[in-house]
């Protein structure tokens, strides 16, 4: 990796070591910054190369970047770099967003933590529009469908069943799922601690069809670890792909995508991630589960962030209006 200015290491390490941040998530962080800084080397006139030209765009150096050069930042050039990203690279607002988010939290930490920047230039700078996309979701039905296409003869079935349901019933994210330690699971398969974002843990209870996934997947766990090797390398690891190791986000992604396309369900655009949005809305939707608790499930910090949930069910609209003590009244 390159090597990074002193100015920005600070501020990852402290977004690592101190907000907890997860390693993928400080390096989203860098990765915008050093967008940003290249736009103003070029912008500036320090380097000659054209802002479209791709490839040497993407070669700049930004080793050159010290607190002076970031001291003299105004907002006009945030602004500019804003409508770079929007006429020349075709950002959509949320990716202009995040980016912005990211020189926000730059800023604010050297001139509130390091204290090494007096001004904030993006202080005033209002963040582009997002518009709150309704989260897509798979029906009951093709849930089910979903569960039902894992082959049962497959050497890894009760892995991938297990996996599937864990994602259905239990919301989980992603990273949470291929995180899971054997030990973070109690001895009555009652319930297990997962690590969401910011190294944050919670704890899942685990229904009927979770509990007998995973009594079905554990006998055969050694076994499938064994399958290309002597030894099982990730001893403690719940799910391990068939070398050994923890299974990888990338090998759960491509299981998903391989089921859904069994399913017949390719091509709506599900993935890994429709699956902890059709968890939420299933219970939701179908357990009467209320939202303060399905915000402590999903592991948000926010409420607003899982009041989304409460806009993707007609029927609880229905419901709603049928509910009004006058919905029985006759006409005059």
């Amino acid at each position: 990796m390159e090597q990074i200015p002193l100015i920005i290491q600070t501020f990852l390490s402290y977004k690592e070591t101190i907000q907890g941040r997860s390693p993928l998530t400080v390096k989203e962080y860098y990765l915008d910054l050093r967008t940003f800084f290249r736009f103003l080397l070029v912008s500036r006139g320090e380097v000659l190369i054209s802002k479209n030209d791709a490839d040497a765009f993407s070669a700049l150096s930004i080793q050159s970047i010290d607190r002076d050069f970031v001291a003299s930042i105004t907002s006009d050039e945030i602004y500019a770099y804003l409508l770079w990203l929007s006429r020349d690279k075709k950002n959509g607002t949320t990716a202009r967003a995040r980016k912005l988010s990211a020189l926000r939290a730059f800023f604010k930490y050297h001139t509130t933590k390091s204290r090494q920047l007096e001004n904030d230039p993006t202080r005033d700078i209002d963040s582009p529009t997002v518009k709150q996309a309704l989260p897509k979701y798979l029906s009951l039905d093709e849930s089910k469908e979903l569960l039902e296409s894992v082959d049962p003869d497959s050497d890894t079935a009760k892995r991938d069943y297990c996996i599937l349901t864990f994602f259905l019933n239990c919301g989980m994210r992603l990273s949470e799922l291929v995180g899971i330690d054997l030990s973070h699971i109690s001895s009555d398969m009652r319930k297990m601690v997962v690590t969401g974002k910011g190294n944050k843990q919670r704890t899942i209870y685990l229904n009927r069809a979770c509990q007998n996934a995973l009594q079905a997947y554990l006998p055969i766990r050694e076994h499938l670890g064994r399958t290309h090797s002597s030894v099982i390398k990730d001893k403690n690891a719940l799910f391990l792909s068939t070398r050994g190791n923890r299974i990888s986000g990338k090998t759960v992604q491509w299981l998903v995508k391989k089921q859904l396309k069994l399913a017949g369900l390719e091509g709506k655009g599900y993935s890994t991630h429709k699956l902890r949005h059709t968890a939420a809305t299933l219970m939701y939707n179908n357990g009467d589960v209320d939202i303060r608790v399905l915000k402590d499930i999903l592991g948000h910090e926010q409420l607003t962030t899982t009041q989304i949930y409460t806009h993707v069910s007609d029927r609880k609209l229905e419901e709603a209006m049928q509910a009004n003590p006058l919905a029985d009244e006759l006409p005059i």
